[in-house]
């Protein structure tokens, strides 16, 4: 519409023009060379426009005629460049749908029309990698990198290709080199910071961090979670050689995310050992409001290791009140109330979960029922049950499940990649080592009070149906029996015989606030043992 408008207002400067013209008659007159020339201004003016059209004319057909070498080489390129390019789309297409020979083809088509051009170097390098010949590829990412403008899209191939073959020292190589290069580039930063942190190097893999972050590779909020993940890693690796420099790590990295379960435990524990209970209970309370874990829960009830087992447990309850609904809020006061001797409160505290128990709760479950009344067909009934029962929550990612946090993947060497959640798909899976030694130490102290005690009846039994009488000779001298009481109906040999009769005995382990055994008399009678409820 426009193009029209304009043509019709041309049109109407043209028309106006002549009829100017022809509305002003005149004569015109040239002389030159013995040439004598006249006619009027119209058909002069005319006569200027052809041959001004004449001599545009010309000039182009002269340019045309100069120029068509450069314009047949130039059609030509033009030609095969869009024939590279339609082989590059063709190619990738096979490539994005998986025809291995179309893409090969496409690659030779590409390379052979556009040569060094980078999308058909990267298509060749992706049909290599397609048809799995490595060695190709590898060969096409190196020679991108020889070009400044695909340098950065080489190494990373590079980078790929090293990983694929488990070539992890010349991974680090193409990365480091892309990181020096483009220090904000994501894909760079990230597989230097996990090579690190797979090498322990947490202050390396910190300084790789700032630098990303330094250069726009990371907002704020991705930055403090990032750092306060490879603090909290650092913390635990110098936990028990460095407690001090562990120490600050830790409350800088519940300063930056205070909800990181791992930093928070660490600086509890740091925290708590240096006497600072009080900013140790604050942190502790914090991330376990967010996400009730047992570590958490541990690293509360010692803060001060000299407490007894009732004063853990008074201290429990305040932790636990924080999500009193919370399932791993019962089982952290069945743990302490077990511990403290208070069945009654961790039956109460394990009732709500007997319904769909998880393995934790049957092992807490059997060790009650071996250490409050010493049944122990209850108990074995509940560890038989723990093996089929629900997984309790476990640190996940990528789908691997561990019992210990890290600070990256080990399938794909994420940063901050595992999760505290139930294992997806998981029922059966091993026992919990920690409640499980628990429930069968219970047991087994149960079991050998019993065997105690039935030996100790055995020999008494023994020595009275003994009918034969020793020989003489064959009597060994008899110690000095102790004073008879009245209380006491059996013949002063017989203490003598029962103390001598275990050849062996494996010594039972102490319970929670147990001061352990009594020491033997002077006068040479056995001290009581303590029986546990049988």
């Amino acid at each position: 519409m426009i193009r029209l408008v304009i043509y019709l207002l041309v049109l109407g400067v043209v028309a106006f023009g002549i009829a100017w013209l022809a509305d002003r008659p005149g004569a015109v007159a040239i002389d030159w060379q013995g040439w004598h020339i006249e006619t009027s201004v119209l058909v002069a003016a005319s006569g200027l426009l052809v041959l001004l059209a004449a001599a545009i004319l010309l000039w182009t057909l002269i340019r045309v005629i100069l120029r068509s070498p450069e314009m047949l080489a130039f059609s030509w390129r033009s030609r095969r460049r869009n024939r590279g390019f339609a082989a590059v789309t063709r190619g990738l297409i096979a490539v994005g749908s998986g025809d291995a020979i179309g893409a090969r083809r496409a690659a030779n088509d590409a390379e052979r029309f556009l040569g060094r051009e980078p999308l058909a170097q990267l298509l060749a390098a992706q049909a290599a990698q397609l048809s799995g010949d490595s060695a190709s590829a590898e060969a096409a990412f190196r020679a991108m990198t020889e070009a400044p403008a695909t340098r950065l899209l080489g190494l990373r191939g590079l980078h790929m290709e090293a990983r694929r073959r488990g070539d992890a020292a010349s991974a680090l190589v193409a990365a480091e080199e892309a990181a020096r290069h483009e220090p904000g580039l994501a894909w760079a930063a990230d597989a230097v910071i996990e090579a690190r942190c797979v090498k322990g190097d947490f202050a390396g893999a910190l300084a790789m961090l700032e630098r990303e972050a330094s250069h726009g590779g990371l907002d704020r909020a991705a930055h403090r979670r990032r750092r306060a993940v490879l603090l909290a890693a650092q913390a635990q690796a110098l936990e028990l050689s460095e407690p001090a420099v562990a120490r600050e790590k830790a409350v800088e990295a519940t300063r930056l995310a205070p909800t990181l379960v791992p930093a928070a435990e660490v600086a509890g524990r740091l925290l708590g050992a240096a006497g600072d209970t009080r900013k140790a209970a604050k942190i502790l309370e914090t991330a376990y409001a967010a996400t009730p874990h047992p570590g958490l829960a541990d690293a509360y009830l010692h803060l001060r290791p000299g407490d007894a087992a009732r004063e853990r447990l008074k201290r429990v309850r305040t932790l636990t009140s924080r999500v009193p609904e919370h399932a791993e809020s019962a089982l952290t006061l069945a743990r302490a109330a077990i511990d403290a001797q208070e069945f009654p409160v961790a039956r109460t505290a394990l009732a709500p979960l007997t319904a769909a128990p998880t393995q934790r709760a049957c092992l807490l479950m059997a060790e009650l029922e071996a250490a409050e009344a010493g049944d122990l067909g209850k108990a074995r009934e509940w560890t038989a049950r723990a093996v089929r029962a629900l997984r309790d929550p476990a640190w996940v990612a990528d789908g691997v499940v561990s019992e210990h946090w890290a600070p990256i993947s080990p399938v794909t060497g994420k940063l901050d990649a595992f999760q505290w959640q139930l294992p997806p798909g998981v029922a059966a899976t091993p026992l919990l080592e920690n409640e499980a030694e628990r429930a069968k130490a219970a047991i087994a102290a149960v079991l050998e009070s019993r065997a105690q005690e039935a030996a100790a009846t055995a020999a008494a039994a023994s020595v009275i149906d003994a009918a034969p009488v020793p020989k003489p000779e064959a009597v060994a001298k008899p110690e000095p029996a102790p004073v008879p009481t009245p209380e006491s109906a059996s013949p002063p040999a017989k203490p003598q015989l029962v103390r001598a009769v275990p050849a062996s005995v494996i010594a039972e382990p102490h319970r929670p606030d147990d001061p352990g055994p009594e020491p033997y008399p002077e006068d040479g009678t056995s001290a009581k043992r303590p029986t546990f409820g049988v």
